[in-house]
């Protein structure tokens, strides 16, 4: 997810909340993170409401179960209270985020980023990365809408520059035409 503001201090969102568990205000949530289970060790997190209205809140307990996160923050103790919170977004701090290695990216970075042939022809921009399961792609739209999905290989993917915001692939023969 792309980084959101809080005050001055950028985060990126980690978890949605989809719904109550029981009767003590407990959370259920989906990942929105590789790294899932450093929620056992978050206290911080902060909500932020589909209307954008941002909260800090304060993790008590986390647990898994069948592939999602289930939440209890400090002072949601009831239906009604862990009720207000379905929608939000739960995210961290950007600096609290853990570091990945040189080749590795988060997809937030990707997105946005230019895309061309090791010609210098423009492709078009990054507007999503596909989680396969495999090796993952990226959704590259042109300016007429067209979508090109390049899949995210070392073979392919040549240079991926954060900095200058562009990426340069060297991509098989017809590959492009798919």
């Amino acid at each position: 997810m792309k980084p959101q503001n809080a005050g001055e201090q950028p985060l990126i969102v980690v978890a949605r909340v989809v719904k109550t568990k029981g009767l003590k205000g407990e959370l259920v949530a989906d990942p929105l993170t590789d790294f899932p289970e450093r929620f056992q060790e978050v206290s911080r997190l902060y909500a932020t409401s589909p209307e954008g209205e941002r909260t800090e809140v304060h993790l008590e307990g986390c647990s898994f179960q069948q592939g999602r996160l289930v939440l209890k923050l400090v002072d949601f103790d009831t239906i009604e209270s862990a009720a207000t919170l379905i929608g939000c977004e739960l995210a961290l701090p950007e600096a609290e985020r853990i570091q990945l290695s040189e080749d590795e990216f988060y997809d937030y970075e990707l997105e946005g980023c230019a895309v061309e042939l090791l010609s210098g022809t423009h492709l078009g921009n990054v507007t999503g990365v596909m989680r396969t399961g495999g090796v993952s792609i990226l959704v590259v739209r042109n300016d007429q809408q067209r979508e090109t999905l390049v899949p995210l290989a070392g073979a392919i993917v040549i240079e991926v520059d954060l900095e200058h915001k562009r990426i340069r692939i060297d991509p098989p023969e017809g590959l492009l035409e798919l």
